[in-house]
This record gives structure tokens, C-alpha cells and sequence, in this order.
């Protein structure tokens, strides 16, 4: 299809059911839960085991070829945990799986496939022991990881921070770095001469940005029919 023909008022309707599938389904599975989230597809958001945060405003998309899974792992008494920040943007193939900590900061934007891990999920020597080597990923404010890429256990990446496409993160990245490669390697840093705007700026206010996405909405569906659409379902044809 080039385009949704679902009249307006099942565009709306189809919105609220999203929002009331993750309050409802996904809510009670995480230890906080932020408002104003926004959710593509939240059934197709798995979220396995104790420990796992998601901030305010935050974005999560998911599709059915490619789930977004965040896993908390206990052995002996010990949790993992991961801490989502405001405002993020989860895209569709995000993994993040923890046995110690992972945390994001605010406004981190997640690519495509994107994996995030604290550990190595089996020890060196003994490859029948789960979880093996493990230590706390620290992302922090503003980071944005491109599709593909890997952090790998122990690493913290600072502030503002580009992580390219298919990139594997097995060392610290600095603060305002553009990293690329594998191993990861910084290229080059930001110009600190250049204003940067963060996701949590674009929705400082959240009733105006919902009103202008609702008239933009509206407007790319004017003339859509509910028999027209089910036309679209059922006869598809060149152009539609």
C-alpha cells in the first residue's frame, strides 16, 4: 500500500486500543511505567523477568518480524535491571538484556536491531553456565545508536554520544563522540559550536505536539471511507 485508507476516526480508534494494550498488558510487567508514552504494535513489546524501567514520553515501536525484547536475568539471588529515561525512541528489533544493570539516559534514540547487553551469557570455560562475565552498561543522556549496532558488558557511553550502523561497542565512548566500526573507533566529535536539540526540547510541550500530529492526521485522511478502505483490504489494486 502507498498509503493508510483507514478513515480518520479508525486511525484515532486504532491509537487508543495501542495505548490501552501496553497500560493494561504491559504496565504491570515493569517495575515504573512512565505517561504519555506513545506505542506502535505493543504486542509486540516482550518483556521478560523483574526490574525493568520505562520513563516518561517515551516511544516504542515493534512490528511483527521484529519484536523489541527487554530481559532481566536472576541467578543466585541476583537481578539484573534495566532503566529506560524519558523520551526515548525504541525502534522495531531492539534488544536489551541484563543479569547486572543497563541503563539509558534521557532522549536516547535506539535504531533498528539494535542489542544491548551486560554480559556474555556463558562463561569462558564452562559453556554450560549461564549468564558467565557481567558488568553494568551506562548509556547516557542524548545518545543515539544506529541500526545494527552492539554494546557489549561494562561499557559507558557519555552524553550526546553517535554510535554508527552495525558498530560493536566493547569500550567507553566519550562524551559527544561519533564512533564507527568494529571494534568501535571515534571519527570525530560534535562541533561544540552547534546548538544541539534533544527529543525531550521537541516535546516540551506534549498537548501542542499531539494537536498538530491529530491535524496532520486529519488531514492526510480527508476523503477516506470506511467501505473504501475494506475495498483496499479485500481488492487491492495498482495504486493504492
Amino acid at each position: 500500500m502507498n498509503k493508510d485508507h483507514r478513515p480518520y476516526y479508525l486511525k484515532r480508534l486504532s491509537h487508543k486500543f495501542e495505548q490501552w494494550y501496553a497500560y493494561h498488558f504491559l504496565a504491570p510487567q515493569c517495575e515504573s511505567f512512565g505517561h504519555g508514552m506513545a506505542f506502535m504494535k505493543p504486542w509486540h513489546v516482550e518483556i521478560y523477568g523483574r526490574s525493568v524501567s520505562i520513563g516518561d514520553f517515551t516511544t516504542l515501536i515493534a512490528t511483527s518480524d521484529k519484536k523489541v525484547r527487554l530481559s532481566v536475568w536472576t541467578k543466585d539471588e541476583k537481578y539484573g535491571k534495566i532503566e529506560i529515561g524519558k523520551c526515548c525512541l525504541i525502534c522495531p528489533g531492539t534488544r536489551i538484556t541484563s543479569a547486572t544493570a543497563v541503563t539509558l539516559g534521557d532522549d536516547c534514540m535506539l535504531a533498528q536491531d539494535v542489542y544491548i547487553t551486560d554480559s556474555d551469557w556463558h562463561d569462558l570455560y564452562d559453556r554450560t553456565s549461564s549468564v558467565g562475565s557481567t558488568y553494568e552498561v551506562k548509556i547516557g543522556n542524548n545518545v543515539w545508536i544506529g541500526d545494527s549496532a552492539i554494546v557489549c558488558k561494562g561499557v559507558t557511553i557519555g552524553d550526546n554520544a553517535v554510535i554508527g550502523a552495525g558498530t560493536v561497542v566493547v569500550k567507553n565512548i566519550p562524551a559527544n563522540a561519533i564512533a564507527v566500526g568494529n571494534p568501535a573507533a571515534v571519527v570525530k566529535y560534535l562541533d561544540a559550536d552547534k546548538p544541539l536539540k534533544s527529543r525531550s526540547q521537541w516535546m516540551a510541550e506534549p498537548d501542542k505536539l499531539n494537536q498538530f500530529y491529530d491535524n496532520v492526521e486529519r488531514m492526510m485522511r480527508e476523503g477516506n471511507t470506511f467501505f473504501g478502505w475494506l475495498r483496499t483490504v479485500f481488492f487491492p489494486r495498482k495504486g493504492d
